[in-house]
């Protein structure tokens, strides 16, 4: 224990029975201040003055170095060394580069879906709400930071009694201030869970973000590729139209029957149904957008009408290790500040064990007339004080509370190893999903001009009478398929 600590011990010891103590400097009109009692008021003040200085370091010495509850260590959970799922297809295990990820729409090449992203930035309400859920975190914080300084009020009253028939009156205006210690650093440790969970915050405003994103450039996809099957089927839709007309002229002429008729109306009729239900999925999703950049439905028909290319991937992607990524996985840090806020409250609770310290003062004037508060008459008032409070029997409210914010701690830990375990899961699929996808985009491709050619010969043949009717509606068929 250091000197400045003995000091203030021994001074609370000796004055603790006093409990405050109070100085009135009176000038009246019966009675003149001498100036050797001026200077006894002046010794004294300054032996006050001293002890309260002298309590205030020793007590600050102390509370500088007790912190009560458990220290927070950040976890260090067992990471694999590298991702189960073979990485291929355009995926690297090299390094993420930062700057690259903020942006990583720009490597898509299409300006449109750009613009869509800026506009979604500034203008998404959950993203907005989460901004104004950072900043109320941020005012929580100060609210915690401002504990640990005294408060400072100004202060003004105006009695008026009566005794035995005989008005008096009294006017009082001045400061007053108050303190309570944070010995044991319970005020330390709210501020420990204000700042973390602020920091949680903002976390969770990146989060937000990273899903925002994600969300506009699928369904900006899910546009352009809506759009694409729109064409198709319209394109499809005129092969029918072709087919059914040339199987009426081919019955015209004794060639084609009933049966091939209504085989071909029925081909056609299927192609026009497919129509409304791509169109209806279409502005649904452009609706989905025009939601996420925080516009009324159909805000955006006219700017997406004409159609342009599906985005494609870059040739290459770096991913990076397990553990760079979970670095980067915003539920990931969420779920590690909320642990160390959580750890924080344990402290909390537990300071509430044990004594609190309090210092009190005001300084001001009084005077029985109003217009003389303010003037040589009114009398100067120097009120100090000290505070102490133990918990003595709460019937094992504090323990119990204790219990509660470990219970609490322990269900945070399980929080972040479960976002640990879903952050591994969710990159192991899409890994496995976008490698698997690349290979089965390069099939779709070659079967799609696979059918489409086998349509046109099928039809060729046709004319020619070396197949039936069937055959070319089985080869179309299987070419709007894909």
């Amino acid at each position: 224990m250091n000197n400045y600590m003995i000091v203030a011990l021994a001074a609370m010891i000796t004055h603790l029975e006093q409990g405050a103590c109070e100085i009135r400097i009176e000038k009246t009109a019966n009675h003149a201040i001498t100036p050797l009692e001026q200077r006894a008021y002046g010794c004294r003040l300054l032996a006050i003055i001293c002890l309260i200085s002298g309590l205030l370091f020793g007590l600050l010495g102390w509370s500088g170095c007790a912190h009560v509850g458990p220290d927070y260590v950040p976890p260090n959970p067992a990471l694999p060394a590298k991702w189960r799922a073979e990485l291929s297809g355009g995926l690297t295990a090299a390094s993420l580069d930062p700057q690259a990820m903020a942006g990583w729409w720009a490597r898509l090449n299409d300006p449109v879906l750009s613009s869509l992203m800026s506009r979604a930035v500034s203008e998404n309400l959950e993203l907005r709400r989460s901004q104004v859920r950072l900043l109320e975190a941020r005012a929580r914080r100060g609210i915690s930071r401002s504990d640990r300084f005294p408060e400072l009020r100004a202060s003004g009253s105006a009695t008026a009694s009566r005794t035995r028939g005989r008005q008096s009156n009294l006017f009082e205006a001045g400061f007053d201030a108050g303190w309570e210690l944070d010995l044991f650093g319970g005020v330390q440790r709210s501020i420990e869970a204000a700042e973390a969970e602020a920091e949680a915050s903002q976390e969770e405003l990146w989060d937000v973000l990273v899903s925002l994103t994600a969300e506009v450039a699928l369904n900006y996809v899910e546009v352009r590729l809506l759009q694409s099957r729109l064409a198709i089927a319209e394109e499809s839709l005129k092969v029918g139209e072709e087919t059914y007309q040339l199987i009426l002229w081919r019955s015209e002429a004794g060639l084609a029957s009933d049966l091939e008729i209504e085989e071909a109306k029925s081909n056609l009729e299927e192609s026009r149904s497919l129509i409304p239900s791509l169109r209806t999925s279409l502005d649904q999703t452009l609706n989905r957008l025009a939601l996420l950049l925080g516009k009324n439905p159909g805000s955006l028909n006219e700017e997406l009408s004409s159609p342009a290319p599906i985005p494609i991937a870059p040739p290459e992607v770096a991913i990076g290790v397990p553990a760079e990524v979970l670095r980067r996985v915003p539920a990931v840090r969420k779920a590690e500040r909320q642990l160390a806020a959580q750890t924080a409250r344990v402290g909390v609770a537990e300071s509430e064990r044990y004594p609190k310290f309090s210092l009190s003062g005001s300084i001001g004037l009084e005077s029985a007339a109003f217009t003389d508060l303010l003037t040589p008459a009114a009398r100067q008032i120097l009120r100090i004080g000290q505070k102490f409070s133990w918990p003595l029997f709460d019937a094992g409210r504090i323990r119990q509370n204790v219990e509660v914010q470990n219970c609490l701690r322990e269900q945070a830990m399980i929080a972040y190893q479960q976002a640990i375990l879903t952050a591994l899961k969710d990159v192991e699929d899409a890994l496995v999903a976008f490698a698997q996808e690349q290979v089965r985009r390069q099939h779709l491709v070659e079967a799609s001009q696979a059918a489409h050619r086998a349509e046109e010969l099928a039809r060729s043949r046709y004319l020619c009478g070396l197949i039936d009717f069937q055959t070319v509606l089985d080869t179309q068929r299987s070419w709007l398929s894909l």
